[in-house]
Parts: C-alpha cells; structure tokens; sequence
C-alpha cells in the first residue's frame, strides 16, 4: 500500500491534533513531531531568562540560539513525548498557565518563526513523518503528500483543555480557559506572517462529537485511498 512520506496535520489550541498526529505515528511507525512545542520552549526559555515577551528582537535572538530537543517519552507520566531546552526537561513546564498565555505573541513574530521553520524543514526532510503545528501544510512543508486540517468548536476545545489542566492537578476555570483559547485563536489566526488557515488541499476533519477511534477509521480511509501526487 502506498504511504504519504510526511503528513501535515494543522489545527487550532486543543483541535485534537496531537493526540491524533500521535496515535497515526505509532500506527504507522513514522516519527511523530509537534512543532508547537518548539514555540512553547522558546517562551518558557523567555519567561525564565526575564526576556519580555514584547521585545521581538531579543525573543528572536533567543530563538536562534536555543537549543530544542524532542525525543520520545523517558518517563510514564502520560506525556507524548520529552521536550528539552538547552538540555533541561521542560515537558509539563511549558504547558504552565504562564506559556499559554504568552507562547501566541512569541509565535506571532517573524523572525521566531522563520528560525524555527527551518529547523522543521529540515527535520522533515527525513520523511516517514507526521508534522503536526498551524502552519505546517501552508508553510512548513507545503509539498507534504497528505495534509489534514482538524478542527473543533472552540468550547469543545476548551472543555478538552479544562480536563487535561483538572487531571494534573491545576486550579483553573472552563471560564478562565474559553477566554484565553479565544484570544489565542485571534492571534493565531490574524497574525501577519503564517497565520493559521487551512491549506487549499488539505482535507478538514471535524472532531465534534466524536471520539478518538472515530477519527482515526476516518483518517484510515484516507490513506486507504491515498495515491502519490506522482502517479
């Protein structure tokens, strides 16, 4: 059967992508990358260093010297994967309340941005790949052979999100969660450089309503038809 080599999987905060760019990786046995992770690690990275948040050129400057690392998960805390920052496991600490509410501006800016999709880009180049972000079918790779834009209502990501921060443990509201992921699509998807959007030819799968196993018979169908751009 004729496998895509990379497939891009875009979507918004909480869409479903992860969790589904992850289960199709292992099924496949294609390496799995989360490039949303990169942008969190920076603004951890600033956040700890005392760097604002609104200074464009020192986050940049970050950007391009920090160095990021993904490796599958070393412990059996429920993580998809461990995310490293100049050799630190900062896996949970970017997913802190704190990031979320700063990792969409340092996304926003350009040079960040160009910095780390070249890295992408290069990871990307080894194929066998399941590349998940916002921009990854319109920017990062947008010659994947499959590219899947999964979406949600913004409430159900936000109860997705809320049940995630209650199982760890966190002190935090439905409310407080919906304000900030509107917020965040906002930016996401009105930011000059690589917004958030569906590429053209990518194929929309909605996952209201519907369970994990659902979407994946869908996502299975989809390669059951897959044909190379080639033939």
């Amino acid at each position: 059967m004729n496998r895509p080599s990379v497939i891009a999987i875009d979507g918004a905060a909480a869409s479903g992508k992860s969790t589904i760019g992850s289960k199709l990786a292992r099924q496949l046995g294609y390496t799995y990358f989360d490039t949303g992770v990169m942008y969190r690690a920076v603004t951890w990275a600033a956040l700890q260093g005392g760097v604002s948040i609104e200074d464009e050129a020192e986050v940049t400057e970050l950007a391009e010297s920090l160095v990021i690392g993904v490796t599958p998960p070393t412990q059996g805390d429920g993580r998809q994967y461990t995310v490293y920052a100049d050799g630190q496991d900062v896996t949970w600490a970017i997913r802190q309340p704190e990031v979320d509410a700063a990792v969409s501006p340092v996304a926003a800016y350009r040079g960040v941005r160009r910095a780390l999709t070249q890295q992408q880009r290069q990871i990307a180049a080894n194929g066998r790949m399941v590349m998940v972000g916002r921009d990854i079918g319109t920017v990062v790779v947008p010659d994947a052979d499959l590219k899947l834009y999964i979406q949600a209502s913004v409430e159900e990501r936000a109860r997705r999100r809320y049940q995630e921060r209650q199982a760890r443990g966190e002190s935090v509201t439905y409310e407080e969660i919906l304000t900030s992921m509107r917020q965040r699509d906002q930016i996401d998807s009105h930011r000059d450089y690589a917004p958030l959007r569906r590429a053209d030819d990518a194929i929309i799968i909605d996952t209201d309503g519907l369970d994990i196993n659902e979407v994946m018979d869908r996502i299975e169908r989809l390669l059951g038809d897959f044909e190379p751009a080639s033939s």
